[in-house]
């Protein structure tokens, strides 16, 4: 059996039962395809997972422990001070809990009664309170990365917007301006030897939560239907699933038609 891929969850985790909880990552899945977010949340059956990116992640550690310093001294960190930034790292007793996947920041929404949560990479604070969610990605490019323009990251401006909800939430005054902390694997070393150097650049979004709510209630609509909804156009699982489907069929009709 794969490590990596258990298509069916336990009853208790889909949709009614007890554990079920909404993390950011299916409110994303239901944006991209309504379909796949039923069959997951209410049929109990997960898309496979993508494969774990350990050098994205590894990327991920060292940037908290390096801000956890400052964090630590209530400091402002070298990019701070590099893009005229008047914030520190948020010391808050929860922020590891927060910053934890499976765990993260809860939000019991009363409108749905859904448990939403969202772990979150980081979280700075300016002088007036307010609260700035960061987060981290990590690629290698060619070019210097200084904006996000790009259709597909639209899923990284809503992962931030969530975040931002989440906090609001919780009572917290919250900046609609936060920041991604992008850092670029450069390719033009002479030789590897046995290391990576990165270019760090820090990309401002400013969000909005408008959609959070509308999204919630289309969302728990969705679950709370009979009706299998549509896939996306461009779902390139329910795409997959379709074309075995027919192809399974039509060989099966053939494979019988040869016995007789």
């Amino acid at each position: 059996m794969s490590q990596y891929y258990k298509p069916n969850r336990k009853l208790d985790w889909n949709y009614g039962g007890p554990k079920f909880r909404l993390s950011r990552s299916k409110i994303a899945l239901f944006l991209e395809c309504p379909r796949c977010f039923y069959v997951d949340n209410k049929l109990g059956v997960a898309r496979p997972p993508g494969f774990p990116f350990n050098l994205n992640s590894a990327v991920d550690a060292l940037l908290k422990k390096e801000f956890d310093v400052h964090r630590k001294a209530a400091s402002r960190h070298p990019l701070h001070e590099a893009y005229g930034i008047d914030a520190v790292p948020f010391a808050h007793a929860d922020i590891n809990l927060w910053r934890e996947n499976f765990k993260g920041i809860e939000v019991r929404h009363a409108g749905t009664g859904f448990t939403i949560a969202g772990a979150v990479d980081d979280i700075w604070v300016d002088k007036k309170g307010g609260l700035i969610v960061v987060d981290y990605k990590s690629t290698s490019k060619d070019a210097r990365i200084e904006s996000l323009d790009e259709a597909w990251h639209d899923g990284y401006k809503r992962q931030m917007e969530i975040y931002q909800w989440l906090l609001r939430e919780r009572g917290f005054k919250v900046n609609d301006t936060g920041y991604f902390v992008y850092a670029n694997a450069t390719k033009d070393r002479e030789a590897f030897d046995a290391r990576l150097e990165f270019e760090v650049t820090l990309i401002p979004y400013t969000g909005s939560t408008a959609w959070v709510e509308g999204t919630l209630t289309e969302l728990k609509r969705c679950l709370d239907n009979d009706n299998l909804p549509d896939a996306s156009a461009d779902c390139d699982y329910c795409r997959y699933r379709e074309a075995v489907d027919k192809v399974t069929e039509k060989y099966e009709k053939n494979k019988t038609k040869s016995l007789f």
